[in-house]
C-alpha cells in the first residue's frame, strides 16, 4: 500500500517544523531565587534572562565562575547593576 504524495509531504513538513521548534525557546531561566544581598566585589558581570522565560530574572556571575538568579526589583540588585554598567562603561579608565 501506497502512501499518497500529499499526505506524505505533510508528515515531512511536520518534521522538519517541529525540529526546527526545538532550539526556539530561551537558554537560561531562573525558577528559584537568591534574596541574600551579595556584595558587589563577588560580582563580576550580569545577564538579563529572556523575557520568554515565565519570571523576569537577573542572572549574577561570580569570581568563582557560579550564577545565581536574584530578582530584578530589589533594591540592591537594582544599585548592583547601576555599578557594573559604570564599572564596565566603554571609554572610561579609572587610572589617573
Amino acid at each position: 500500500m501506497q502512501i499518497p504524495r500529499m499526505t506524505r509531504g505533510r508528515n515531512v513538513y511536520s518534521l522538519v517544523v517541529l525540529t526546527g521548534l526545538r532550539g526556539v525557546g530561551p537558554k537560561k531561566c531562573c525558577f528559584r531565587f537568591n534574596d541574600k544581598v551579595v556584595s558587589k566585589e563577588r560580582v563580576v558581570d550580569y545577564t538579563k534572562t529572556s523575557q520568554r522565560c515565565p519570571k523576569s530574572a537577573i542572572l549574577l556571575e561570580t569570581v568563582a565562575g557560579r550564577e545565581m538568579c536574584v530578582r530584578p526589583s530589589l533594591p540592591w540588585v537594582k544599585d548592583l547593576i547601576s555599578y557594573l554598567d559604570a564599572k564596565n562603561a566603554p571609554g572610561e579608565s579609572s587610572h589617573l
